[in-house]
């Protein structure tokens, strides 16, 4: 795949392929240099496309509380 921009669900999941592929990669390689382009273009894409809304404070009081088993 060569590096573009992300902009169809097709694009997204033959990145995400490649990025399962690029996980045990040396640092300051190439290849590590490929993931780290990659992983930044998909939490472009995911943010575009799947974005994540902030809790309410109530919701976030509580899910403090559960997780303390209070």
């Amino acid at each position: 795949m060569d590096l573009k921009p992300i902009k169809t669900e097709i694009d997204y999941q033959q990145a995400l392929r490649e990025i399962e592929s690029l996980f045990a990669v040396e640092s300051h390689t190439p290849e590590w240099e490929r993931l780290d382009i990659l992983t930044t273009l998909v939490e472009i894409y995911e943010q575009q496309h799947y974005p994540i809304e902030p809790p309410s404070p109530i919701e976030a009081i509580l899910y403090h509380l559960e997780s303390r088993n209070k």
